[in-house]
């Protein structure tokens, strides 16, 4: 006759490897949030800006920038970082309006990740 006592072990160590498994099928399920940070500027609001402009001009088309500079009130920066949660792909933009006697002088756009390769491509000449 069988010892049912000696099945037990093999069934703890199969229902330990069960819950292995299913723990690390658990992981691959988890909803990463995407993290959104910044002032969200359309491309079509940033070309709006042109040299020239006072500094009401650009509050109004882009807002009030995020990051500001207390020692250097000559420019203004808005920055935008989004990480997708699920690919943990990032995009980065930086928009830097530079302003003398309350007018916009120079303009600097800089972009990383796949929104920039659009934007690239949809830019117009220079």
């Amino acid at each position: 006759m069988l010892n049912p006592h000696h099945s037990l072990p093999a069934t703890r160590f199969a229902a330990a490897v069960l819950a292995l498994g299913l723990a690390v099928l658990a992981t691959g399920c988890v909803y990463r949030i995407d993290i959104q940070q910044g002032n969200f500027l359309e491309n079509k609001e940033i070309d709006q800006i042109t040299v020239g402009m006072t500094r009401s001009q650009v509050r109004y088309l882009l807002g009030t920038p995020i990051v500001g500079n207390a020692f250097q009130n000559s420019r203004w920066d808005y920055v935008y970082f989004l990480k997708h949660g699920r690919t943990n792909k990032t995009d980065q933009r930086h928009f830097t309006v530079y302003f003398e006697d309350d007018k916009v002088t120079r303009i600097e756009r800089r972009e990383t990740g796949p929104a920039a390769s659009a934007t690239a491509s949809t830019a117009a000449p220079k």
